[in-house]
């Protein structure tokens, strides 16, 4: 078994053990003598580490998607965890277990499978309901469909990552659903269950996690549509203008033009599906980014590119809270109040001639 995991590093620690290398990067010192910049993972997480000395005589030894061993030091750079390189050695695949390497979700794929055909075996409309049926009873798809991650780095980046969304969008959809009781469950849950389907074919993850030449041509919006399409051509009886609403939730779901939806949510169960399921995958991010930066100090995370903001460490700035709070910066003493006048006496004393003459001035009877 492999240890320590990425998860069990420790700044400032050296330590010796196997890494899947996620990318590779050869770049140049000031110098021009030549470095690696690398991105290591295991099934816990992913690391930055750049090797500075004695690259050339192992550059050629390795590649993308290769395990290697790695002796180095855990430090943190830039509020960022890095891995100094010490020593690297390429490792054969027949002598790891590949089950340590890939990030999987904590739930059992077929657990979660079960759980998404009783949410289909709930859906009132036939058309709908057969549809979906259509999908998970097509074994190569469904088989895609359990082990798939939902995106390459940004959510859910784990096998089985897509259903464990998937699931968590029909959860929120169905409590929206009961809320505004004049939106279609049927139709929001075959959103939810639908909006993603590209992402089977988009994603490869029988190493590190990329994208297909058919992701990168054409996306999992567009991908989507053609799975939907196939399905959809076994039932000539679907009626036209529901299967326009359900190609509309796929098209939509990302809610923005610049976000790659070619139509914005035009109805009310497309924008909620956007909503929903955008509020998924940042509340993964967020939990994720927070769970990966408990090694460097302080109440905040590093900034995400995907969330545009860093984040708050809740849990240790409610631990740390007495102390901040200790270091607050005294209160300044309140100004005394400016002297009012005596109701039988002078008032404060003029202090330079030109004020005893105006004083003089104001006293003088009309």
């Amino acid at each position: 078994m492999k240890t320590p995991y990425v998860r069990d590093l420790k700044p400032n620690q050296l330590f010796t053990t196997t890494f899947l290398v996620r990318v590779k990067d050869v770049r140049q010192k000031k110098s021009g003598d030549p470095y690696l910049s690398l991105q290591l993972g295991d099934r816990t997480g992913e690391v930055d580490a750049k090797m500075w000395d004695n690259v050339a005589e192992i550059i050629d030894t390795f590649d993308r998607d290769d395990f290697i061993k790695v002796k180095g030091l855990l430090q943190i750079f830039q509020n960022r965890p890095q891995l100094t390189i010490h020593k690297l050695t390429r490792v054969l695949d027949a002598d790891v277990d590949f089950s340590d390497y890939f990030p999987v979700s904590s739930r059992d794929s077929l657990e979660m499978f079960a759980e998404l055909r009783e949410i289909v075996a709930g859906i009132a409309n036939p058309h709908l309901r057969a549809l979906l049926d259509a999908f998970l009873n097509d074994e190569p798809f469904a088989k895609m469909y359990r082990t798939a991650p939902a995106a390459k780095h940004v959510h859910h980046a784990y096998l089985g990552g897509l259903i464990e969304h998937v699931l968590s969008v029909c959860h929120l959809c169905r409590m929206m659903a009961a809320h505004y009781n004049y939106v279609d469950s049927d139709l929001l849950l075959t959103g939810a269950i639908l909006h993603d389907i590209g992402k089977v074919a988009e994603l490869t993850y029988d190493r590190s996690f990329g994208y297909s030449a058919e992701g990168q041509l054409l996306g999992h919006i567009v991908i989507g549509l053609r799975l939907l399409y196939q399905k959809l051509d076994r039932f000539p009886d679907f009626p036209p203008k529901l299967r326009i609403l359900v190609e509309h939730l796929i098209v939509s779901h990302h809610g923005e033009l610049e976000f790659g939806s070619p139509k914005v949510p035009l109805f009310p169960e497309a924008l909620l599906l956007h909503h929903l399921d955008n509020l998924d995958s940042k509340m993964e991010c967020m939990r994720k980014l927070v769970a990966d930066d408990q090694h460097v100090d302080g109440c905040w995370t590093a900034y995400s590119s995907s969330l545009d903001r860093a984040v708050l460490k809740k849990a240790r700035y409610l631990d740390e809270q007495p102390a901040v709070e200790a270091a607050l910066p005294a209160q300044p003493t309140p100004a005394a109040p400016p002297p009012t006048p005596h109701e039988n006496g002078p008032g404060p004393q003029p202090t330079t001639m030109f004020a005893e003459k105006l004083q003089q001035a104001w006293r003088k009877e009309p």
